[in-house]
């Protein structure tokens, strides 16, 4: 298949995808820091949709969506920044492309749009971590991980991925780096990249699951 894999400048679902045959691309505005840009449009992926494409995976900025940014929505509203995002946010899913998925943190499109048709944590795919991922899907099945759902859908193929623990939920004040230390990182201009980079359970989980259709 050719996928695009929207607002994605780590690579890391492209790779996935392309590990396993399809010809996928990440396209951001900036270049990658996956190793592959012959793999990479570095562009506005608003310019790009109708390009041909099976499937997209979509990772939308979140800045001005999600709730934990909640006590500047008054600011953001007032300026514009949010209905910006929104609107990018529905172009994605409205996109002219088979099969979708739009990727996001809990966030006001739960409201805004509708509820997203699935909700899960990287410990769900071998991650010890734990960060809530909305996804929101069209021509999509949900992802399946773990032996209890596996079993609950009468599947008889052993599961992809196997749920674990949540990992050590570590303060700021704590001083050490557990398996949660992502929510701790000081302000840098890498910090926006490193807290949105997809997680490899979850990428692989995608290219096994999706990628078979």
């Amino acid at each position: 298949m050719k996928i695009l894999i929207a607002c994605e400048e780590s690579q890391v679902v492209c790779k996935a995808f392309r590990d396993k045959g399809h010809e996928a691309y990440s396209c951001d505005t900036i270049p990658c820091s996956g190793g592959h840009p012959e793999w990479h449009i570095q562009d506005d992926v608003l310019l790009h949709l109708d390009d041909g494409w099976d499937m997209m995976i979509a990772h939308p900025p979140c800045t001005h969506l999600a709730v934990s940014g909640a006590a500047w929505f008054k600011e953001k509203i007032k300026d514009g920044r949010q209905q910006q995002a929104i609107d990018f946010f529905m172009a994605m899913i409205n996109a002219p492309i088979d099969k979708i998925a739009v990727e996001n943190p809990i966030c006001i499109m739960s409201s805004v749009y509708r509820k997203p048709d699935q909700i899960v944590h990287p410990y769900y795919f071998g991650e010890e971590f734990s960060k809530p991922t909305c996804f929101w899907l069209k021509n999509l099945s949900p992802l399946r991980y773990g032996k209890e759902v596996q079993i609950a859908l009468g599947e008889t193929t052993p599961p992809q991925t196997d749920v674990v623990g949540k990992g050590e939920l570590i303060t700021s004040k704590s001083g050490r780096r557990g398996a949660q230390w992502i929510w701790w990182l000081p302000p840098s201009p890498e910090r926006a990249k490193i807290r949105s980079k997809t997680f490899q359970g979850i990428a692989e989980a995608m290219a096994n699951q999706w990628g078979s259709l």
